[in-house]
């Protein structure tokens, strides 16, 4: 009696139900039966701990108080929902629409934006009190205002775009599963399933919960998406493994049953299944800022504290020179506001969204704007394996026969087969018949003018890659197999570890039996083999020893090895009409010729070599992260370049310890990588993962869980790296949400895993990963170039409201014209600055250092404020004091005389005698606020060629950015219209200029581009020196 009938008689006798009077204890010990219990995330980032796939199978089941063949009765299922809640997983919680709008609104810029408006209209409030004149600090307040609105909705629009893919752990359940309810098999919900039902599995369903395999026929399970393995997974009764997630006997939630039939027994439902403790994880997990809402956090603190310490200044400047309390603080916020720098909130939202769509052309979907700077300060990328750096399809890559290993390069462009492509022989002839016979896999319809290793197949992974190397190889599959009708066929099973087929021979040359299996299974029963002329000879010694080198060589190299072998069946035992289904298959396996080995990989990308060596030059540190077998990660990390050739691995030397073998010289200069498994790193402390973190360079894990995942990204953070993570499946959504920038596979990734992410890849491909931080460092660097430029504006917009009040003189710009140029006149050139073309030198150096490398740098401000800042202020002024002198106010004159000018009865005297009236004094006035501006916009046009470029010079450069000269045009064509236009000059209060005076400006601009240029050309020559260290933004 097996051990399960023995139960079921013991359950039976006792009314087959739960009692509920289990063991207090153990009552304690499953918790997570009980509805409602939340787990801390202390406890979600510990590893699974069960034994319900250890303990003996009726331990289970009195535990579980269930019983094999009658189920659970109605009642108590009902009573175990109403007491441990459906089988369903928590939903993500969803952030409403408007919260999300209002978090693009008040995040970054935005308040500093805000709190500019607040200020304008505190004045504008506080002058309507006491002497209504001018609305200029409204029309800035509301202008603030609605850049803030603008710029939030765009924002907004544009992450909304990408964010359709929602809500995805719900689709992870299946609708409906096939319980065992007193006796009678019933669909039921899926949902209103209970731990201890007993469920029917089969191929094509979904698993709807946690179960543990009770008997099975040939069943396999996809588990990629929770553990990372590309091949589907045979599940058994048996025991295999302490850990769960590698045990055979069991099957998960949601992952996807792909061949023959099971059934278990539930032992986990909801949020208590391993997906379920992953859904939690990644939801407890708060998300990284991005490293560009660190950098904006930054600028704005950097505006505010000199707009504070500028704005204080001038209020007690303007105490201690007479100004009464009130109007100090008018030019306090009026200062304040003008330190503003009101177009760059707009610039960097539009270069952000330029960016996007660029990366879009390039299979990269931007689903947090941000995100994309943070890409190009990656330090680290953790990626997986499957379909990231390999093709995500087992591919045929060695062949064995004769007694000689042979290369096989599948042409992926292939449409029709290359039969001279392989020397004809007799071992090949035999090999390549079992291949194409021993097989259930086919081609779908209608794909005759699709490449070979393009085609779709029905039937697993290895049987399709078979398929594929025989159609390259031989010829037309189906076309051979009609020559070999199948008369009988066994299914691989996971305890005879082989599969086989009986067929008829062409010409009525009797039949053939065709095995494949697990190589050293074959080999057994094996009784001869094909030597290297085709004779068949009996097994020796010496052909087994040569058997086993080449499994091991071939194991090795990562690559899952099948054994294949033929029989010639007695033509006066077994002829087409025996009825082979009468007889037990080992009888028919009495003489087997072994016939060869056939070795698969899932190939690297071809791509993928080339993308890690520009990583290594980059300065970015590339670690494979997978659930797949050690040897088989170690492989493709050499092929990749993860590991480098002729670097040892330390498990490759014996007795070697990855924590004290750097301490001998001798070894440490050439073991510089190192696997390491799951098994092993749960064992280790935080300090001896960061220990390896920090002293390997090429580093593998192998066989992790999601939760050593994310205490990998953890670590890595830990040691300061701004960390980039690949992933496509559930066990990857903590990790993917912990990093500071997560990418998720857009082909194979589950919803799940978009969710957690960032950044989606429409190609699945690593070296699309490199082309984005490429983009990255573009970006960064092109919002440096717009923050310079935008920035040196700051300071002719500001001088004039200095000299303003501390020399007394009419106001040589207008708010209006501060207003134009921030949000008019340099808006387009400092998104032009968002197409620059990269420097030669943006994948050759390190990641940007955080703590020193700022968007706002001290330097940059240097260079903006104390330089190319005070250039344009200095041809502001000269225009403003030759247009005012030419009209008859020199410059001496017009000093103290901000208070008479502005006085609408006074009449004012010129420094020729002649008397100015006050309408008058105010179409002057317009004209010095129209030279002004003309000034800083001829200045801005050398101040865009310099912000072209770090190194290079503008002749460099050269027209490669074709908007660079759109932007010259459309800030002049501006000028030109806000200046001549009679219907809008009136309303910005500015007037036509005569022609000359726009080349006043010009010998400043001109000082701006030589000095400039020349201290690039100091750069160049001098690489590291002083002036590089105390100018290079």
């Amino acid at each position: 009696m097996t051990e399960a009938s023995q139960l079921n008689t013991e359950l039976n006798s006792s009314e087959g139900k739960i009692t509920g009077d289990h063991d207090e204890s153990h009552r304690h010990h499953h918790h997570y039966w009980k509805k409602g219990h939340k787990p801390t995330i202390e406890d979600l980032k510990k590893e699974i701990r069960m034994d319900e796939h250890t303990i003996p199978l009726e331990e289970l089941l009195t535990r579980l108080g269930t019983n094999i063949k009658s189920g659970l009765t109605n009642g108590e299922a009902r009573s175990r929902l109403n007491t441990r809640g459906r089988n369903a997983l928590t939903p993500p919680k969803q952030t409403p629409e408007i919260i999300k709008f209002l978090k693009n609104m008040t995040g970054g810029f935005s308040l500093l934006f805000a709190a500019g408006a607040v200020l304008s209209l505190i004045a504008y409030g506080i002058q309507e009190a006491v002497a209504p004149g001018p609305k200029d600090n409204l029309i800035i307040g509301v202008a603030l205002i609605l850049i803030v609105i603008i710029t939030g909705l765009f924002t907004h629009y544009q992450e909304s775009k990408s964010e359709k893919i929602m809500k995805g752990f719900l689709k992870l359940v299946p609708q409906k599963a096939l319980v065992l309810r007193e006796g009678v098999h019933r669909d039921v919900r899926a949902e209103r399933l209970v731990v201890g039902d007993i469920v029917e599995v089969k191929f094509g369903d979904r698993l709807p919960a946690d179960v543990r395999i009770l008997k099975s026929s040939g069943f396999k399970v996809d588990n990629s998406a929770l553990t990372g393995e590309s091949e589907p997974q045979s599940r058994s009764p048996d025991s295999s493994h302490s850990n769960p997630l590698e045990s055979k006997n069991l099957a998960f939630f949601s992952t996807n049953a792909v061949e023959g039939t099971c059934t278990g027994v539930v032992i986990r439902t909801g949020d208590h299944t391993v997906v379920g403790r992953i859904a939690q994880l990644t939801g407890s997990i708060a998300q990284e800022k991005t490293t560009l809402a660190i950098e904006i956090e930054h600028v704005v603190r950097l505006i505010v504290a000199f707009a504070l310490v500028s704005g204080i200044t001038f209020f007690v400047v303007a105490l201690a020179i007479g100004y009464s309390l009130l109007n100090s603080f008018i030019f306090f916020i009026g200062i304040a506001i003008a330190n503003v720098p009101d177009g760059l909130l707009p610039a960097v939202t539009v270069c952000l969204t330029l960016i996007a769509q660029r990366m879009k052309t390039k299979n990269c979907l931007i689903r947090k704007l941000e995100a994309v700077e943070t890409l190009g300060s990656t330090s680290v990328i953790c990626t997986d394996k499957t379909g990231t750096l390999t093709e995500n399809r087992m591919t045929v890559s060695h062949l064995w026969y004769e007694g000689s290993i042979h290369d096989v390069s599948s042409d992926l462009c292939l449409t029709e087969p290359q039969t001279a492509k392989r020397t004809p022989s007799i071992g090949w002839d035999a090999l390549s018949r079992v291949m194409g016979l021993c097989n259930r896999a086919t081609f779908k319809e209608n794909q005759e003018h699709i490449a070979i290793m393009d085609r779709v197949c029905n039937g697993d992974a290895s049987e399709s890659a078979l398929l594929k190397c025989f159609e390259l190889e031989v010829g037309s599959i189906s076309a051979f197999r009609v020559k070999y009708p199948k008369l009988f066929e066994l299914p691989f099973n996971s305890t005879n570890k082989y599969q086989l087929s009986v067929h008829t021979q062409p010409d009525g040359a009797g039949l053939i039996l065709v095995i494949k299996g697990a190589p050293e299974k074959i080999l057994q029963l094996s009784t001869s083999y094909l030597d290297n002329g085709g004779k068949e000879q009996l097994v020796t010694p010496e052909f087994v020893t040569q058997f086993e080198e080449t499994y091991a060589k071939l194991g090795n190299m990562g690559e899952r090895v099948l054994g294949f072998a033929h029989q010639f069946l007695d033509t006066s035992l077994y002829t087409k009409d025996f009825d082979f289904e009468s007889i037990r298959p080992e009888t028919l396996l009495g003489e087997l010729c072994f016939v060869g080995l056939v070795s698969l990989i899932d190939p690297p990308r071809q791509s993928v070599p080339m993308a890690v060596s520009k990583c290594r030059s980059a300065g970015i540190k590339v670690i494979m992260v997978t659930g797949d077998h050690p040897l088989t990660a170690k492989a493709i990390g050499r092929k990749v370049g993860i590991i480098s050739p002729g670097i040892y691995a330390v498990d490759e030397i014996p007795g070697a310890d990855p924590f004290t073998i750097l301490q001998q010289p001798n070894l440490a200069k050439r073991t510089l990588a190192v696997v390491v498994h799951g098994s092993e790193l749960a064992e280790m402390s935080d300090a001896q993962v960061d220990y390896i973190l920090a002293n390997y360079p090429e580093i593998v894990f192998a066989r992790t869980s999601p939760t050593q995942k994310l205490r990998i990204v953890e670590g890595c953070q830990r040691a300061g790296f701004v960390v980039a993570v690949t992933g496509d499946g559930v066990n990857d959504a903590p990790a993917l949400r912990k990093a500071n920038i997560g990418i998720a596979m857009g082909i194979t990734g589950t919803d799940v895993s978009k969710q957690a992410a960032s950044i989606i890849l429409l190609d699945d491909n690593f070296a699309t990963i490199v082309a984005a931080v490429e983009e990255g460092r573009l970006l960064f660097d092109n919002l440096k170039k717009t923050a310079a430029y935008m920035l040196t504006a700051n300071v002719p917009e500001v001088t004039p409201f200095v000299f303003y009040v501390i020399l007394n003189i009419p106001l040589p710009l207008g708010v209006l014209g501060t207003l134009l140029i921030s949000i008019g006149t340099d808006i387009v050139p400092a998104i032009s600055l968002a197409y620059e073309r990269a420097e030669c030198d943006i994948m050759a150096r390190k990641p940007r250092d955080q703590k020193r490398d700022k968007l706002t740098s001290q330097k940059l401000i240097y260079q903006s404020y104390g330089q190319i800042g005070m250039f344009e202020s200095a041809a502001g002024f000269m225009s403003y004091f030759v247009v005012m002198g030419e009209n008859g106010f020199l410059p001496y004159t017009l000093i103290g005389l901000r208070k008479n000018w502005e006085d609408p009865n006074a009449i004012v005297t010129d420094s020729y005698g002649q008397d100015w009236g006050f309408a008058q004094r105010l179409n002057l006035q317009y004209l010095g606020f129209t030279a002004f501006f003309v000034a800083v916009v001829v200045s801005q046009w050398t101040d865009l060629m310099i912000c072209r470029t770090r190194r290079n010079s503008f002749f460099q450069a050269g027209l490669s950015n074709p908007y660079f000269v759109v932007a010259l045009l459309s800030e002049t064509c501006l000028a030109v219209i806000l200046a001549y236009c009679p219907r809008v000059n009136g309303v910005v209060l500015m007037t036509g200029l005569r022609f000359e005076w726009w080349f006043v400006p010009l010998s400043f601009a001109l000082l701006i581009f030589v000095y400039d240029h020349f201290r690039k050309a100091i750069i160049r020559r001098w690489p590291g020196g002083w002036v590089e260290r105390e100018t290079l933004y």
